[in-house]
């Protein structure tokens, strides 16, 4: 006669059954979580490749900046504006009813700068006198600034090209980049941290099949915190 175990939380289930049953829903969960972990480190890869190489490149630029020959390029342009653009302008500046600290230079003006002397202008802020307007137009890679004198309309424009160099440090450090690349720059991060975090727990689930995965690890932490502490003062 032969006599079988039975399970204490079914007595019609032999122990012998139960083990593979267990075991077949541990390994199922861990397929599943490692399918979902794979999903979201590919996509997050895919999304922060193109970045990652930009900021790595840019970052190897930043560090030798004082090696990275570079030659600036400086265009100017003058002029005279029209004396009912001119008037306007003293309007404006002369006005009592509404703070004019803050104020961009008018559409007129703005649209006669760029078809009569091809001077791209921003709707941002200019800074008023009683003499003169001036606005600043920093952008990543160079620079700009247009004056115009309220006493006889002339105006001086000068551009600053740095090179795609500069361009592409600028846009690495956010520099003058607009609030879309800063919201860029933010969801870029988030993505990487994705990209990292779930690289970690593949690498924990994996790590009994690799014994050098932790030591791995260890020494990527320890050697910036070695450098900083021995070399940064």
């Amino acid at each position: 006669m032969s006599i079988q175990t039975q399970h204490p939380g079914n007595p019609q289930a032999p122990a012998a059954t139960q083990a593979p049953a267990t075991l077949a829903v541990r390994h199922a969960r861990r397929a599943a979580w490692l399918k979902t972990l794979l999903q979201w480190h590919w996509i997050s890869s895919a999304l922060c490749l193109i970045g990652m190489v930009l900021f790595a490149f840019t970052g190897i630029t930043l560090n030798h900046a004082g090696s990275i020959e570079a030659k600036p390029q400086i265009t100017t342009r003058e002029g005279t504006l029209p004396t009912a653009l001119l008037a306007s302008l003293n309007h404006l500046a002369n006005q009592t009813d509404t703070p004019v600290a803050d104020a961009p230079l008018p559409e007129p003006v703005r649209g006669w700068l760029r078809s009569e002397l091809g001077i791209p202008t921003r709707d941002t802020a200019a800074e008023w006198s009683a003499d003169e307007v001036y606005l600043a137009m920093p952008r990543p890679g160079g620079d700009a600034w247009l004056r115009i004198d309220l006493g006889n309309g002339e105006l001086e424009y000068e551009h600053t090209d740095r090179g795609w160099i500069s361009y592409l440090n600028d846009l690495h450090k956010g520099r003058h980049s607009g609030i879309a690349w800063s919201w860029f720059i933010d969801i870029f991060a988030a993505a990487c941290l994705v990209f990292s975090l779930t690289g970690l727990l593949l690498l924990y689930l994996h790590a009994s099949h690799r014994p050098t995965t932790w030591p791995l690890i260890a020494l990527g932490a320890v050697i910036p915190v070695l450098l900083a502490l021995l070399f940064i003062h």
